[in-house]
Order: C-alpha cells, then structure tokens, then sequence
C-alpha cells in the first residue's frame, strides 16, 4: 500500500513536470521519490521485520512452514527499500518517455530471477542435474532480491548517465524536499485507502464464499490466478496512458488528454474483448490446467465466465481513469472502490447467502455487480470534469 501512494503520486508529478518543461522540477521530483520512498522503505521493512514472527505464527504453528516463512520473510523485508527504489527507477523512466528501457530492465530481471531460483534453491538442479546451492526457501528469496538489486542498479545508472532526459544528481539523493515529499504522501493517499478497502472487501468475500465449502475458496483463488494474466494489459494501457496524461495535462493540452482517454479505452476494450471471448468458450480447458477435481470445476467455471464479463467492464473503467492518475486526482478511485465493494458487494453477498441463502452462481455475480457500480462512478467523476483543473 505504501509503495502504490507513493508511486501513485510520483507519477503525475514526475509526468507533469516533464510535460511542462520543467526539467529542474521532473528532476527533483525523481530525486525525491527515490530517497523518501527508500526512507519509507526502511521504515516500514523494520516494523515488519520486528512483528513477522508473531503474525507467521498466527497463520501457521508448522515448525517447518513458520521457519521457511521466516527465512523468506526476512531478507525480503530488510531489503524492502531495494525492492521500491526499483520500482521507482521503472516510473522515471516512464514517466520521461523511456518506456522500451524499463521493459528491457524487467525482462532481463525476470530471466535471471527465473536462472537463479532454482540454482539458489536446489541441491541439485532439476533435469541438467547440475549441482545448486540448495537455500531452499531462503534461496528463492535471495534470488528475487539479487535480480531486482541488478534491475535497480541498471535502472539507476542509466538515470545518472547523459544519456537520461532527465539525469539525476547524487547530491539530490542525500537531501530532503519537504513540498514534494508531503505532496509524495497527500497525492496518492486516496488511492492507498482505496487499495485497503479492496483488500478488506476482498477479505469478507472469501469469508462469505467459505460458506460454500473449500471447493468455492478453491475456485476464487484458480480463477483469480487466472485473471491476473489477462489484466496485465489492461494495467500497462492504464500506466502507460497515465504518463501521456500527465505530460499533456503538464502542457496544457486537453484535447490530447480526452484523446489519450479515449485511445487507452479502445485498446483496452478491444484487448479484454478478444481474452474474454476466448475465456468464455475455453473456461473448463483453463480451469483444468489448476485442478482436476469435479466440485471445484463447476465452481470455477462459471466463476471465470463472469470474470470474462468483469474483464471488459475493467478495460472501459481503467481507460476512463488514465485522467485521473495523470492529473493525480485519486478521489474517484477511492469512492468507486468504497460505493462498489461497501455499498453493493458486500451487502448484496449478505443480502444473498445469509438472507436468502441462494446458491454460488449468485455469490459470483456480485463480482459483475461491482464492477458496474465502479465504472458508473468513474464515468460520473469524468463527466463532472475536475480532473481537467487538477495539478500537482
């Protein structure tokens, strides 16, 4: 949550002050992103750090299962800050119109996450059967962490090189700018709590769908899995459109921005239109891929069936919000998530199981009715235009 306020924020300030042609202010603002979010970074992984026994042994009392979790659990969060200013070198870069170089830096950190794993984990290296280090758990932890310190480090020479648009300075990183660093907290706060406010609504639907037996808690999470492959684009079109927002946002260019809107909904559109229909007529094949088990099949089919239909309302909404993180006005997706998760699925899946006690096809529909609630909210604070006046 942290990271998604902060980089929520940075993102129309970075993209704003480079579409101005404010260099020394897209300066700065990448600077501090980069120092206060690692500050925040430590801060955080050392709370963390200091409550991971407890809270692992509040999900698991397994000797072994607590131990690997710990091991994991540990590197991960004293190197949090690593993690983030990765992160933030990707935003940038982004944000400054270098968007091919934090794709390379992803993928050639994601190959060498892939090599390292199981040469960190394993005694011996399946199928070559050449011998690893065998880390086990603490292995697959230590791989991630050498792989994103490698993307960041990457990333963060070419920001300091004369090659950046925009190069940094290391005298900005070991100073504080207390504007930019409040604006870093206030801008993207909205969309923090509505990330809370999707994890606790996540959190009583699983509840609910419990309910049903572990076959529907089965279901939620294969079809979930599922989807979050299918909305990678969607989340790419939405970050990418944010950027071009911001920058003609930055310029005073609104006609581009409706156009930036409207392209970054067609796409999407056409995109999640094509994976949905696929979706529809192969659900039971995809479905089988996770389980074999007929109880949990009949869950998820219908489960990923609606989610097709989600997927295309997904695609108009995030189209819509390319504005608002450009401009970063979070508001709408803050009430969006609260009217939709709060004020109709949640009660609607009460109204259904408790009261009526329909069957689970009705639970799985509460996904579409939310989703069309926040699209109806995203749509009315488009219409309505503040984002047009909004600058950070």
């Amino acid at each position: 949550i942290l990271n998604e306020i902060i980089g929520m924020s940075s993102v129309s300030l970075i993209s704003q002050s480079y579409g101005a042609g404010d260099l020394e202010r897209t300066r700065t603002a990448i600077e501090q992103t980069l120092v206060f979010k690692a500050l925040v970074a430590l801060a955080a992984g050392c709370i963390g750090f200091a409550v991971l026994r407890p809270l692992v042994g509040f999900f698991t009392s397994d000797p072994r299962a607590a131990s690997s979790a710990l091991a994991y659990g540990r590197i991960r969060l004293l190197t949090l800050p690593l993690m983030f200013s990765s992160y933030t070198v990707n935003t940038a870069l982004r944000n400054v119109g270098e968007a091919r170089k934090p794709m390379l830096i992803m993928g050639a950190s994601a190959v060498l996450n892939v090599v390292l794993d199981p040469l960190f984990m394993f005694r011996r290296l399946p199928v070559v059967g050449l011998p690893g280090l065998g880390l086990g758990v603490f292995g697959a932890a230590l791989a991630t962490v050498v792989s994103t310190g490698a993307a960041f480090l990457l990333g963060l020479g070419f920001l300091a090189s004369r090659r950046s648009r925009v190069p940094i300075r290391p005298r900005g990183l070991l100073r504080l700018h207390a504007q930019i660093d409040r604006q870093l907290i206030t801008i993207g706060a909205p969309a923090g709590a509505e990330m809370l406010a999707r994890h606790l609504a996540q959190a009583v639907v699983l509840k609910l769908a419990a309910l049903h037996g572990t076959a529907a808690v089965a279901a939620l999470g294969i079809v979930f899995r599922l989807f979050s492959f299918a909305f990678m684009p969607l989340v790419g079109l939405h970050m990418g459109g944010a950027t071009v927002a911001g920058q003609n946002l930055g310029a005073e260019k609104l006609p581009r921005v409706h156009a930036t809107a409207r392209a970054a909904l067609l796409v999407g559109l056409i995109a999640a239109a094509t994976l949905s229909l696929a979706g529809w007529f192969l659900a039971w094949p995809l479905v089988r891929i996770f389980t074999s088990d007929a109880e949990t099949l009949r869950a998820a089919v219908p489960l990923a069936r609606v989610f097709c239909l989600v997927l295309v309302i997904v695609a108009v909404t995030f189209g819509l919000g390319t504005v608002f993180s450009g401009a970063g006005y979070t508001l709408p997706f803050l009430v969006s998530a609260l009217l939709a998760k709060f004020g109709v699925q949640v009660p609607f899946l009460i109204l259904l199981r408790l009261v009526f006690g329909l069957p689970l096809t009705a639970v799985w529909l509460s996904f579409l009715a939310s989703e069309l609630t926040e699209l109806v909210v995203v749509l009315l604070f488009y219409r309505a235009g503040r984002w047009k006046v909004v600058r950070v």
